[in-house]
């Protein structure tokens, strides 16, 4: 036997003898269901591609070797052509795509163990990309099971292209660690990208779930990440006079708040009523170090709903400002109500100062220890927000430490909001997205944040961001509206990003921002009970070399792709029977950011859930790329003559025939639908533009082409039409005030 073939026949366990013992260094790799690899026989793994060094890892991950795929071209480098012969790789080109697939299918026909990665590269979004087709033909030729495996924990890693780049970033001190979760074997003619894709999403939800860090508790996690960086920036309060506090700072403050806390008030949950700020950013971290909940109060929902909110949270004691007290003259303020700025006032300076040492002496590790904030939190409940959705009573929205920490690293798991960002945040705390983004994450990741305490206040958002240069902006289509009157082209220059979410942004708006400030409006989706975010649509990635492939961050439309974590179901409303995810149905999710429940409601809690499946109540589709769009809420469709009818795009055409359009009130029309004896219901417009009678949009929409069934037969008029905190149409009351108005008008025997 000639040397050569000697090589050849021992290289491979090089592989496992230096090779892969070296990688264990870095990588601290766990397998799930490793015992679902075939035992012998050939198998072609599908899995994603997040960093050059997937392969590595599934291989330390993988029972059986692993014959891997390797360019053509590459192995003309001496490091390359070493590298494939060592590794045993097959080497395939795009030009001789036949020849490469035979090359595949000898391997698999001899019993081999192939990896594939269907995206044709890696992911430079974070994010599952499309799959490409031509795996299952392989399979099917070779006549072996298609195995989905997903890996997660190598994002961020120095050979990943987070922060934009590969390799010219700081690595990581410790090892990564890593979850490879393999799949059940796909028989060869079962095998589809639109399967394939459904089970790596699956497994990637499941990997990701068993991340350490979501064990932790929230407090623990960002008093250590403002340790970290003790002298940054953390926020820019833009209230009053600007104002510009440090991680240090807030360490101190929030440390020293949080030892008065645990020694004056005794309740679970403390309530707070501050809009966006640093002060809002003290108490919510001070009430969660000492050991209790943060809720944040909608202040705009009204007395009796907001009474009922404090009952059902037992809220006795609530943090706020004077000026908040003297704006909300009818909330219901409780006896012990705690004044922030008094309270920070009459604390020692030489409590604030400990601490503050403390945070720059002490390892980031010990600060939360000598605090009393225990390692982990887990499942319990780290905040409460109330919803009611846009159609109900308050529901208590338990969000535990678990569902926090998912969310906030399943958006660090993309390019969104990386910690160079500066955001101007702007919605209130009792908002999920507020919450969750603009207060929690922005600590841990350290973006440095501007606050501007009303999302209303289009004039101060606009000089915000000109004055400090802010990069991202997040709102909703309400919030955005005002800012094309109020800004100049050139006052929003500095803007990289906007996001906008809680309703579908019109496309007029849209076309607008364009047009106006040259910025795509970035369309976003979640709901309270997801923490908020589920999907989000980011620019198109840079591309690493000229001839790299073009990879999709943004569909027009859309809402983007799923956050890494998690995973989505359609299914039928009526059946909740599972249907192809490209067809319209209710959209389920599962995943770690996923709450486990409403606040004493357990028969909500159990209509909310299907098989483990949170319900969103949301009709939607996703394309074959993984994109998914929002047709509407289902409790905002009309079934009238066995037909579905959507409210949001009869609204829409009103708006375009008509010209009617939010104004700085918000929404001037809503549709409602109500109860009918003859046809089980009937469509009626509310609207506080005046004009809209009856026979005019009967002609004009006819015109329009809107159907006859799909018109609105009746129209009542209101001075405004109830719009909720979020942005959002208040569609409990706007179906109220219409029931009224209806009832009115038989007692007056005017009918309907």
């Amino acid at each position: 036997m000639s040397s050569s073939s000697n090589r050849r026949t021992y290289l491979p366990w090089l592989l496992e003898l230096f090779l892969l013992p070296s990688i264990r260094l870095f990588y601290r790799v766990r397998a799930l269901h490793a015992g679902r690899i075939p035992a012998r026989g050939g198998v072609l793994l599908v899995a994603n591609h997040l960093s050059f060094m997937d392969i590595a890892v599934l291989q330390l991950a993988c029972p059986r070797r692993i014959r891997f795929l390797g360019m053509a071209g590459l192995n003309q480098n001496w490091f390359f052509n070493w590298f494939y012969e060592v590794t045993g790789t097959i080497i395939v080109s795009p030009q001789n795509s036949i020849d490469s697939m035979r090359r595949i299918t000898r391997a698999l026909e001899a019993g081999e163990v192939v990896l594939l990665f269907p995206e044709g590269g890696v992911s430079r979004t974070g994010e599952l990309m499309k799959l490409q087709r031509g795996f299952e033909l392989v399979a099917r030729r070779a006549g072996v099971p298609v195995q989905p495996v997903a890996h997660d924990g190598l994002w961020g890693s120095v050979f990943s292209f987070s922060d934009n780049r590969y390799l010219f970033k700081s690595p990581r001190l410790k090892r990564t660690p890593v979850c490879v979760c393999f799949g059940r074997p796909i028989p060869p003619g079962e095998a589809d990208p639109a399967r394939v894709r459904q089970d790596l999403l699956d497994l990637g939800e499941e990997a990701f779930r068993k991340r350490d860090v979501l064990n932790r508790h929230l407090g623990r996690e960002v008093l250590r990440a403002l340790a970290k960086r003790p002298r940054q920036i953390q926020f820019i309060d833009r209230t009053g006079d600007r104002a510009e506090v440090s991680s240090l700072k807030l360490i101190g403050v929030a440390c020293a708040l949080a030892g008065r806390i645990r020694k004056t008030i005794p309740e679970h949950r403390v309530g707070i009523v501050l809009p966006p700020g640093a002060g809002a950013a003290i108490a919510n971290l001070a009430v969660l170090v000492s050991g209790k909940v943060p809720v944040n109060l909608n202040f705009t929902a009204g007395r009796a709903s907001t009474e009922a909110s404090m009952r059902i949270g037992e809220i006795q004691t609530v943090f706020s400002a004077a000026a908040m007290k003297e704006r909300l003259p009818h909330f219901p303020w409780p006896a012990s109500t705690i004044d922030l700025k008094e309270e920070i006032g009459a604390m020692s300076k030489l409590s604030i100062l400990f601490w503050m040492i403390m945070a720059w002496i002490l390892p980031n590790q010990l600060l939360p220890v000598l605090r009393g904030v225990p390692r982990h939190g887990g499942d319990e409940e780290a905040g409460l927000l109330f919803t009611s959705g846009t159609a109900g009573e308050p529901k208590g929205v338990v969000l535990t430490h678990r569902n926090i920490l998912a969310n906030c690293w399943q958006i660090s798991s993309t390019s969104v909001l990386p910690p160079s960002a500066v955001v101007l945040a702007c919605l209130p705390l009792f908002h999920g997205f507020g919450f969750t983004v603009t207060l929690w994450y922005m600590m841990l990741r350290g973006c440095r944040t501007v606050t501007v305490p009303s999302a209303l206040d289009s004039r101060k958002i606009v000089d915000s961001i000109r004055e400090e240069a802010a990069t991202v902006l997040i709102g909703a289509p309400a919030f955005l509206r005002p800012l094309l009157k109020r800004a100049e082209p050139g006052e929003l220059r500095t803007l990289e990003l906007v996001v906008s979410g809680a309703e579908k942004m019109p496309m007029d708006m849209y076309n607008a921002f364009v047009d106006q400030f040259h910025i795509e409006v970035m369309q976003g989706y979640g709901l309270t009970e997801t923490t908020p975010v589920t999907n989000v649509n980011q620019h198109h990635p840079p591309a690493i070399t000229e001839t790299a492939e073009f990879q999709v961050g943004k569909r027009l439309g859309s809402v983007g792709r799923l956050l890494p974590g998690l995973t989505a179901r359609i299914v039928n409303p009526d059946t909740m029977e599972e249907i192809p995810v490209t067809q319209t149905g209710m959209l389920l999710f599962r995943g770690a950011n996923v709450f486990g429940g409403y606040l004493k409601d357990p028969e909500k809690t159990r209509a909310a859930f299907h098989k483990g499946w949170f319900i969103t109540g949301d009709l939607a589709r996703f394309d074959e790329d993984g994109f998914l769009y929002i047709e509407g809420r289902l409790s905002r469709f009309s079934k009238i003559g066995g037909e579905m009818i959507p409210h949001g795009t009869i609204e829409q055409t009103i708006i375009d025939t008509f010209d009617c359009d939010e104004n700085e009130d918000g929404a001037t029309i809503a549709v409602v639908g109500v109860p009918d004896p003859g046809k089980g219901e009937a469509l009626v417009l509310l609207t506080s533009r005046p004009g809209l009678t009856p026979e005019v949009l009967r002609a004009r929409l006819t015109e329009a082409g809107l159907a006859n069934l799909w018109i609105p037969r009746i129209v009542v008029q209101t001075d405004k039409v109830p719009m909720l905190g979020t942005g959002k149409l208040d569609l409990k009351n706007c179906r109220d005030l219409v029931l009224r108005e209806l009832e009115n008008r038989v007692q007056n025997g005017a009918g309907k």
